[in-house]
């Protein structure tokens, strides 16, 4: 461009790619709307804002106190869990036992504790200690190749059966927390949502900002190119699934202070398929080489939403069961359209 069109632009008109006669508020809103929905969380968001905004609306009591702090313990544990799982599906593996350490997290802390530790240092040894059923399972899978559906699946009913032979199938007692331990791990209305919220933005900078998060999504995205790149495949799906175990066990040992009691059937493949659903809503994606721990958020607050929003309305636990698959299923399907739209380059932005 010369330097009097440059000098000059009313006379020389704008330079390419600049701003186009005719701009307004319309093709301002395109674009906005472009930009939004090119994020793999928007659809989720979107879910979530209208499930709340219909349940606010048509739904006697769901925007009182009580009901908010419902909506945010019931998403919590989920979420911290599902972190792990947003990790490992990322590296293109699977974990289904975290839901029986998840189970047995809080019979660890009720031993460590009836051992004479302070309940804060049982805490942190039961965590460090279920971590290693992640290096197991990980050593399994990567070391001798079973597939990691089958490796956790094994592993989770060997966890089942020592929780059932430690606690000989009868609930116990959680024990009480010094210094308010248990309020704020898990007992104080809001600790669940306040923790599970800060390791999401915690684990967000991990998986978009370090090397390690970068690795994840390399090993998951292109295993082959990612062993040639010189990246420690093994290290890095060993280092995921030991995560995934001690994020479940932190998840199990707050529910079990917020509920009081330690009890041999909580956990299991229950609590390990919502967790899955609001990694799936969030936009994890199934295959691997993509995910957002956004999104595990945002999916969970919907998943949220519509337990509290149908329970007030006195939607029965079977009924509630059916309408939540509909809503995994419309959730995944407006994830899918996006994420065509985004392939054939119609949300990109155009000049």
């Amino acid at each position: 461009m010369s330097e009097t069109a440059e000098r000059s632009p009313e006379v020389a008109g704008p330079a390419p790619g600049g701003p186009r006669a005719g701009n307004g508020i319309g093709d301002l809103a395109r674009r906005a709307g472009q930009v939004f929905l090119r994020q793999r969380e928007a659809s989720v968001l979107v879910i979530a804002v209208v499930m709340f905004l219909y349940f606010a609306v048509s739904t006697t009591g769901f925007t009182k106190h009580s009901s908010i702090v419902l909506i945010g313990q019931y998403m919590a544990p989920y979420t911290i869990m599902g972190i792990g799982l947003v990790l490992l599906m990322i590296a293109g593996e699977i974990d289904i036992s975290c839901g029986f350490v998840w189970t047995l997290a809080p019979f660890s802390v009720h031993f460590f504790y009836d051992s004479g530790l302070p309940v804060p240092l049982a805490i942190v040894i039961s965590i460090l200690l279920l971590s290693l059923v992640g290096l197991l399972n990980g050593v399994v899978t990567t070391v001798f190749g079973v597939p990691s559906l089958i490796t956790t699946l094994a592993t989770g009913y060997i966890l089942y059966g020592l929780t059932l032979v430690w606690s000989a199938a009868q609930q116990i007692p959680m024990p009480p927390g010094e210094i308010g331990t248990g309020r704020w791990f898990g007992a104080g209305d809001w600790s669940e949502f306040i923790w599970a919220t800060i390791f999401v933005a915690i684990f967000h900078i991990f998986l978009t900002r370090t090397r390690w998060g970068l690795y994840t999504v390399s090993v998951g995205g292109n295993l082959l190119g990612a062993r040639e790149s010189g990246i420690k495949v093994n290290r890095i799906k060993i280092g995921n699934f030991m995560l995934t175990s001690a994020l479940a066990a932190v998840a199990g040992i707050q529910e079990s202070f917020r509920i009081g009691t330690i009890d041999p059937s909580a956990g299991q493949l229950t609590v390990v398929l919502v967790s899955l659903a609001g990694v799936v809503i969030g936009g994890t994606a199934m295959t691997g080489g993509s995910g957002t721990m956004i999104g595990l958020w945002l999916g969970l607050l919907a998943l949220g939403i519509l337990n509290d929003g149908f329970n007030l309305r006195g939607i029965a636990s079977d009924k509630l069961q059916i309408i939540l698959g509909a809503a995994i299923l419309l959730a995944m399907i407006a994830n899918t359209y996006i994420n065509r739209l985004r392939s054939a380059g119609r949300l990109q932005h155009k000049a």
